[in-house]
């Protein structure tokens, strides 16, 4: 990578940093598994929306056994409002399921196996690593994707592509971090349809070709 680009990215870094001092998941959680559960609920839907269902749903079925044997009519009801309610109901279900048969009841703290449960791809895995065991993975969802190609750090448009691409870009110890800032900067001021370039810290090292004035 030229010296320049490095640069850049490092002045990048920084002002992300300075922007987000502190990130953390939107998602409400006391567990793994309670994360897990929530960020397959959260698939094309907000983390409030999401939040504002889990604690009915996890003093329902607080573990995997209890989520592996509810009635499936039960949390399409408690789940309903998060969209998609029928599917995500049978993914949670059988992740649970899958928890305790191949897992002990406990959620695996290694991506390939993560990957393996129903309803969980790597952004997902990504999520429950970062945030419930601290081991470093780039999440990569709909604002690290299009303010990753806006910031020129690539023009994949694969969100696994675009995972591999940042992981090969940014120092490992800051994959979750900067994954939480750029979900942070993308709701705020990077907006899909109409950026706030004004107000964007990065604006001057930005070379979208969009921007806004």
């Amino acid at each position: 990578m030229p010296i320049k680009e490095t640069t850049r990215i490092k002045k990048i870094l920084k002002i992300l940093d300075s922007t987000y001092p502190v990130v953390v998941t939107q998602l409400e959680h006391k567990n793994p598994f309670q994360l897990l559960m929530a960020t397959i609920l959260s698939a094309q839907c907000t983390d409030k929306q999401v939040n504002a269902v889990t604690g009915a749903l996890f003093h329902r079925f607080p573990d995997p056994r209890a989520m592996a044997g509810a009635p499936i009519a039960e949390l399409e009801r408690l789940i309903h409002s998060t969209g998609f309610y029928k599917n995500k109901a049978k993914n949670i279900q059988a992740c649970a399921r899958d928890l305790e048969e191949r897992f002990d009841g406990k959620v695996p703290d290694v991506l390939e196996q993560l990957v393996t449960l129903p309803g969980v791809g790597r952004k997902t895995a990504n999520v429950v690593l970062g945030a419930a065991f601290g081991i470093p993975g780039m999440v990569v969802d709909t604002h690290v994707s299009r303010l990753s190609r806006r910031l020129g750090f690539t023009t994949q448009k694969d969100p696994v592509k675009i995972e591999f691409d940042l992981m090969d870009l940014i120092p490992k110890k800051r994959w979750n971090d900067l994954s939480l800032q750029l979900i942070y900067h993308g709701r705020a001021i990077c907006l899909a349809r109409r950026p706030n370039c004004p107000e964007c810290p990065l604006f001057p090292l930005c070379p979208f070709p969009d921007k806004t004035e």
